[in-house]
């Protein structure tokens, strides 16, 4: 037989052995059920509920609930409007069809709520034993005795937000802006892009996001969080699923034409319209570091559709103030600072460093828009150095950059983590700019109405 008819004759004989194989097997796991690893038994003597709950997406009708376990779950969540829940709903993790089973990190959506009101919830989990698709049971339930609360937003809701950003899971730095946002009580918290360095498994992600080295571990429990990725968000085979550890937005917050934007937002809290964008990578797609597996020019693209609707909605225009958001800045004042399209790979002569400093494709995408509705304030990170960029006739919008995570002895002087405060105070947005290596106010910005 010649070689050729050889290897496809082989491998023919191999396909309709495989499937025999697969068939013998279906029969056997109607008959018996499958023999899968059983992962209820690895953790059976410890907690089920593996940290504090972490409200993700504040929006004025959903919230997002996520919360970690130690083993094979289903979560849930109590809620209702009286403290001590009696009038409780149940909801549990998943969708319709099936509830969502997992053994790191659940998700429930809240949704169907009213804006500017206060609700009350505790979570709860069923620890699963899973054989297979004929043979599961639930083994056990815990109930978390902690009840919390949250304000949904809303026109007449408080305006008092506080931004965070480049975290890089830095302990000390993260733990004083915790600190921090506990002592100002805002009503939203934005995280700013890069929460994480590369994560390539969800046991980094729960250690990030629910499980942080710090005290105020149950610091997203009852204060809302609102999260803008950052290039660092997008690195590893974890953080390139993300959504496992925080959902993306309720599919109708936008169009059908924009679901896959699930990190985009565009809502009212009080006299504030808060937008949310995401810069992306700060390398081109292009790259061949990247090997061609990222789409960020076509995510923008897409964003650009979304921001010009979102802006023309009737309470985003009604409102007092706009306040932007997004990881990398739109505006650097340094000619020699990367603007992030610098083709074939992020680099010419004349430019600092081979990865963006700044976004210009975004900026000429989104400045004008921006620009139109008369947003007031883009606050953005990235750069790890606190910096304000006030407003010029060609640019109407102000910059405020973050500062980074250093705190150690060594780190320059004009490097320091940031917690930015925004809060309406009369006629007035009032930014404050909270200086987390001295403690003190770094700056105080004031913005008048639209």
């Amino acid at each position: 037989m010649k070689r050729r008819e050889f290897l496809k004759t082989t491998a023919a004989l191999a396909a309709l052995a495989g499937s025999a194989d697969l068939l013998k097997a279906g029969n056997a796991s109607e008959k018996s059920g499958n023999q899968l690893p059983v992962p209820d038994a690895e953790n059976a003597g410890s907690p089920l509920i593996a940290s504090h709950p972490v409200l993700q997406n504040y929006a004025p009708t959903s919230m997002g609930v996520a919360f970690a376990v130690s083993a094979l779950a289903n979560g849930y969540v109590l809620y209702g409007r009286e403290p001590d829940l009696s009038d409780a709903v149940k909801v549990k993790c998943g969708g319709f069809r099936t509830t969502d089973i997992g053994d790191r990190i659940l998700h429930v959506r809240l949704t169907g709520l009213k804006p500017d009101t206060r609700y009350y919830y505790r979570i709860g989990a069923d620890r699963i034993h899973y054989g297979g698709g004929y043979d599961m049971k639930v083994i056990g339930n815990e109930e978390d005795s902690r009840i919390h609360s949250f304000r949904t937003a809303g026109p007449k809701e408080k305006a008092h937000f506080c931004v965070i950003n480049d975290t890089h899971v830095r302990w000390e730095p993260f733990g004083r802006a915790l600190d921090k946002i506990a002592e100002i009580g805002p009503s939203c918290v934005v995280w700013n892009g890069d929460a994480s360095n590369t994560e390539e498994t969800m046991d980094a992600q729960v250690r990030i996001f629910f499980k942080p080295e710090v005290e105020r571990n149950n610091y997203a429990a009852d204060t809302p969080y609102l999260f803008c990725p950052g290039n660092h968000d997008l690195r590893g085979m974890a953080n390139r699923h993300l959504e496992r550890a925080w959902m993306y937005r309720q599919p109708e917050e936008r169009s059908s034409r924009d679901w896959d934007l699930g990190r985009n937002f565009a809502f009212r809290m009080g006299d504030v319209a808060m937008i949310g964008l995401d810069t992306g990578e700060d390398k081109l797609d292009g790259n061949p570091r990247f090997a061609g597996l990222f789409n960020n020019a076509a995510y923008r693209e897409a964003q650009t559709k979304w921001l010009k609707d979102a802006l023309k909605r009737r309470e985003i225009k009604k409102a007092k103030y706009i306040v932007a958001f997004c990881h990398i800045p739109l505006f650097d004042p340094d000619p020699a600072a990367n603007p992030g399209d610098l083709a074939p790979a992020d680099s010419a002569p004349g430019f600092k460093k081979d990865y963006a400093a700044w976004q210009r494709t975004c900026a000429e995408m989104w400045g004008p828009l921006l620009a139109k509705a008369k947003c007031q304030l883009l606050i953005t990170g990235h750069q790890h150095r606190y910096r304000y960029d006030a407003p010029t006739p060609e640019r109407s919008w102000a910059q405020i950059v973050g500062g980074g995570p250093f705190l150690t002895p060594d780190a320059p002087q004009d490097r320091y983590p940031t917690v930015i405060e925004g809060k309406v105070q009369g006629s007035r947005l009032v930014v404050t700019v909270h200086n987390l290596r001295t403690g003190a106010v770094q700056e105080t910005l004031s913005f008048k109405p639209r």
